[in-house]
């Protein structure tokens, strides 16, 4: 229910920003390109995403319960229903033990798929909550409300938790962000286009529909709606915006309660630590401060009763996923339905599982590893890591515009990669969680209390560098520059980004520029902000930092050129870090890829050659067909590019693409000389 504490992206670079998920296959051995799935009446010298996926592209259909269809969502769907049958083992033969893996998610699933009493309970598991806030008269009482829904639910006004001091990175430091919003970004609230405006009003009889369900009459449910937003707007407008907030430096201030209390002195800061039993917090990075010197104002000047309201649209928005189908419907209209497109729900074990996957997916994770992920899937993967991490290491020895003591720190920095591979080593511990057979949304509150408290308890305490960010069955990938980690997860690890059994060129055009993406964030705009320990340090020459600065300048306008749909263009610079990494991922598993004995000798299979097969098996795990409003959405707040210009991208700066496809000097596939991004 409750969203991660503190936002990821800005620290954690990951692969793709949605996963989605059915039952299907997406057909052939993975050691086959599937060449029905391919337009080659489009040249792959003018578009070789086209060209690669484009009849897929026509034939293909987006099924009903999801936003999008692909390569990410089909893996991810085939997870859930590994996933299922596991829990239908666990029921066969439950163990009955509580906090055993088993009764966890045995007991979650259960209750979740007890439909008959999710809808006799209608919205009386959140009664109490709506119920404690009503009672509310004063602001005193209203900083125990406010803990109690960000503990559980969600995080009004601002998020609060733990994280490792970005220049300190070995110690968890308190960690406060901006937050409050119910709609995705500060740019629904702010823009007055005509797509934004229906969004917006969309969201407002959203809300007034929630607090009708409540039981309010709908003038009153209308009043609510106005005073959230205008609150909610004011939250917006002293927002960063997703482009500023991904400059490490921009979101690092540390300072002490007393400096907190200066900047933001209408907000009772010692009550509301103390509440959160953190009476004596160290230092705080405050990652907005302009931010939370709004919140002061927000404290002094909201009536009481409006934050009242606010305090209880965040516990009826949070819940209405595990509510009754009134509530269910009413949220799944708009954050379904409006801003993705997606035409109907999911069936609820699928919604069911996410659930259980977002609560305690470790526990589920230990389960589905055990069953799906064979100890040689692991061998062969580290194998493909260590020697794309080989091939880097000579990029960066023979990088014409980097100086020998940037070059120094920047292989330093490589031989310190932790890398991570299938499932943790240490598992999280869910000792003291309470999963019973009582009630589905009760389930999910306790489970959302337990990881925050469980966040909460890090502050002032070394960082375990043992932990994952994502589960296991996650189909995705990350690097975490303050961990110096690159982290693959199992569910990644299966076709078509990998199959033991497939040959190189498939495996080193899948999971190997995968591989390389990781590796390169750890030298994008970002992460090369951080050493070899994690810390956010200057190790760059002056003039080699500019000269990355005019390098990676190319890629933003080349990404900004691009119309992703209707006229929207994506977000060059917001994008800018996984373009990088994209370009920088090919290039280094291209380069290790030439080291096998399948490109040396160079024999064509099904007519391609090795090279060809290498960037046919890139594009084909991108293939993915996005509706009109998620594309519009991730414009937004993804920084990742729509996948189209993800393949189509960094191949147009990739010279052994050119030779692969014979890409000839001013064809649209091949950037023009003063344009050519080289970086990594």
């Amino acid at each position: 229910m409750k969203q991660k504490i503190l936002k990821l992206f800005p620290l954690i670079c990951g692969l793709i920003f949605f996963a989605g998920a059915t039952n299907f296959s997406l057909g052939q051995e993975a050691k086959e390109i599937v060449k029905s799935d391919m337009d080659t009446t489009v040249s792959p010298a003018v578009d070789f995403f086209e060209y690669a996926n484009g009849n897929w592209l026509k034939h293909t259909q987006i099924p009903a319960a999801y936003s999008g269809w692909g390569s990410f969502f089909i893996l991810g769907d085939e997870n859930l229903t590994k996933l299922k049958n596991i829990l239908s083992e666990v029921e066969k033969n439950r163990h009955e033990k509580k906090g055993s893996s088993e009764q966890l998610v045995g007991d979650f699933y259960l209750t979740g798929m007890d439909s008959a009493k999710i809808e006799e309970d209608g919205y009386k598991p959140i009664q109490k909550d709506l119920d404690d806030i009503n009672a509310v008269n004063s602001l005193k009482d209203f900083y125990h409300e406010l803990v109690k829904v960000q503990l559980g639910y969600s995080n009004p006004l601002f998020s609060f938790g733990s994280g490792a001091d970005a220049k300190n990175s070995k110690m968890n430091i308190a960690q406060l962000y901006q937050s409050g919003l119910g709609m995705p970004d500060r740019d629904y609230y702010l823009k007055s286009d005509s797509n934004t405006i229906a969004i917006r009003n969309s969201y407002k009889a959203l809300i007034e529909k929630s607090f009708m369900l409540t039981g309010l009459n709908s003038e009153q449910a209308a009043k609510n709606a106005e005073d959230i937003i205008a609150l909610e707007t004011q939250l917006a407008k002293a927002s960063m915006s997703r482009t500023e907030e991904r400059d490490p430096k921009k979101i690092y201030n540390k300072m002490t309660v007393k400096e907190l209390i200066n900047l933001s002195p209408d907000f009772e800061w010692n009550n509301y630590f103390s509440l959160m039993d953190v009476s004596n917090p160290g230092d705080i990075n405050v990652a907005q401060p302009e931010f939370f010197k709004e919140i002061s104002k927000v404290i002094k000047s909201t009536p009481l009763s409006t934050l009242k309201e606010y305090l209880k649209w965040n516990i009826i928005r949070s819940a209405s996923p595990y509510l009754s189908d009134p509530f269910v419907e009413a949220n799944f209209n708009f954050y379904g339905r409006m801003l993705n497109g997606i035409k109907e729900m999911q069936p609820r074990w699928k919604r069911v599982l996410g659930t259980i996957n977002g609560s305690i997916g470790m526990e589920l994770g230990k389960l589905f590893v055990k069953k799906y992920f064979p100890p040689y899937a692991k061998k062969r993967a580290l194998d493909l890591v260590h020697n794309l991490m080989a091939s880097l290491k000579n990029r960066i020895q023979n990088l014409e515009w980097m100086s020998p003591a940037t070059k120094k720190e920047a292989l330093k920095k490589l031989a310190a990669f932790t890398v991570k591979i299938g499932y943790p080593d240490k598992w999280k511990s869910y000792k003291g969680l309470v999963i019973n057979k009582d009630s589905y949304f009760g389930n999910v509150l306790s489970a959302s209390i337990f990881n925050t408290k469980k966040d909460i308890a890090k502050i002032s305490k070394p960082v375990d560098k043992t932990e994952w960010g994502m589960t296991p069955q996650t189909v995705n990938a990350y690097y975490n520059p303050q961990n110096n980690e690159i982290v693959f997860p199992a569910g990644i690890l299966q076709p078509p980004f990998f199959d033991p059994k497939a040959d190189d060129a498939i495996n080193y055009g899948g999971i190997g520029a995968v591989i390389g993406h990781e590796m390169t964030h750890g030298f994008d705009d970002e992460g090369r902000q951080y050493d070899a320990q994690g810390n956010m340090k200057d190790w760059w020459t002056k003039q080699d930092e500019e000269k990355f600065d005019n390098r990676a300048e190319r890629i933003i306008n080349q990404f900004d050129s691009y119309i992703a749909v209707d006229t929207l263009h994506i977000n060059g610079k917001l994008t800018e870090g996984e373009n990088i990494a994209d370009l920088g991922g090919i290039n280094i598993s291209f380069d290790a890829f030439m080291k096998t004995k399948e490109y040396k000798e160079g024999k064509k299979i099904d007519g391609f050659t090795p090279a060809q097969r290498f960037f046919l098996s890139f594009a084909n795990i991108w293939k993915i067909k996005n509706r009109p409003e998620r594309l519009r959405l991730r414009v937004k707040i993804d920084p990742h590019s729509p996948e189209h210009y993800r393949v189509d991208g960094p191949l147009s700066n990739t010279p052994a693409f050119w030779k692969a496809f014979n890409v000839k000097p001013g064809d649209p596939m091949r950037q023009p000389e003063d344009k050519l991004v080289k970086i990594w």
